[in-house]
């Protein structure tokens, strides 16, 4: 059984052919044909967060593959009624995927361990992995060739940022992250990442010029994440010297991309200006989680052995 609990999930050519597969597929949705690859199948869109785009680009991204989507919130009891194990058996008798947007990482894993059904991390406090594919595509998107290419991330070491220093090693970006020291991405997933990776190239700074130097791409993301409310003034103090203006903007490389998982709260880690500019790629990069979702589903459809992706 196949899951994508993080990136760590999958090899750097199986990231590469999730995104090939996501590409043909947009090509496909451009011109008004949408194959029906996954007819039959279902996905379960287990939460226990709310969600706009993780939600609907997952929904909307199986309909057009030819399955279908259930939402599961509270009322079914997951973590309450009964336990785990029986929970998840049962339900991988009626679902082909699940997508868990959790608090808690060591929920998925949960999940997982039972190997009855493909678990797909929507969301956990660790990691965001189908934001960071989606955000690679929208890179290949912008650029002929991302490898060499400087990803920085303006903000907090959090699940976005974890992701997307996997991804950048995985695929040969430069990644820096800038912002307090205090808020880094801890040694031990860094560590994980040079161990599979050793070539990775990742600094951690404070210093703007240092982060920004280079930068062919600048993301960010809230300060204050669902589940730190009592930290908020704390938080917007600590990271006011580093919101995304056009000051800063200024460091990075000229025409940089500006990038941002969504949703944003304009004016405290983004100007308006600057997430409103031609430079702004957050639009397409929303919509891409729904076409490299669908590469992922397909992909793993094929890893089960459903498809024959020469077939797209």
């Amino acid at each position: 059984m196949r899951h994508l609990t993080t990136l760590f999930d999958v090899t750097a050519s199986e990231l590469s052919e999730i995104l090939n597969i996501a590409h043909q597929l947009k090509r496909l949705w451009s011109k008004g044909k949408r194959p029906p690859l996954l007819a039959g199948r279902v996905l379960a869109l287990l939460f226990e967060k709310p969600s706009l785009r993780t939600r609907v680009s997952f929904e909307a991204g199986i309909i057009q593959l030819g399955g279908s989507a259930m939402f599961l919130g509270q009322e079914v009891g997951w973590q309450k009624r009964e336990k785990t194990s029986d929970f998840i058996q049962v339900l991988g008798q009626y679902t082909d995927f699940i997508v868990c947007r959790t608090f808690s990482h060591s929920s998925i894993d949960e999940l997982a361990k039972f190997n009855t059904v493909s678990i797909i991390n929507g969301l956990s406090d660790l990691a965001h992995p189908c934001q960071a594919i989606a955000d690679l595509m929208t890179m290949q998107e912008l650029c002929d060739n991302v490898a060499g290419k400087q990803l920085t991330f303006v903000g907090d070491g959090n699940n976005v940022s974890r992701s997307l220093a996997l991804m950048c090693a995985m695929s040969g970006i430069k990644f820096r992250l800038l912002g307090p020291e205090s808020h880094f991405i801890e040694k031990e997933w860094l560590d994980r990442i040079a161990a599979r990776y050793p070539k990775a190239d990742i600094v951690q700074t404070a210093d703007k010029k240092l982060g920004m130097q280079g930068a062919d791409f600048v993301y960010t993301d809230v300060w204050v994440s669902m589940g730190q409310e009592e930290e908020t003034q704390q938080r917007l103090k600590l990271f006011q010297p580093y919101q995304v203006n056009s000051a800063l903007m200024s460091l990075a490389r000229p025409n940089a991309k500006v990038l941002h998982c969504l949703p944003a709260h304009r004016e405290e880690e983004v100007t308006a200006e600057v997430i409103d500019s031609p430079n702004s790629a957050i639009i397409p990069q929303a919509g891409n989680r729904m076409h490299a979702q669908k590469g992922l589903l397909v992909w793993l459809a094929k890893e089960l052995g459903w498809i024959d992706t020469a077939d797209i």
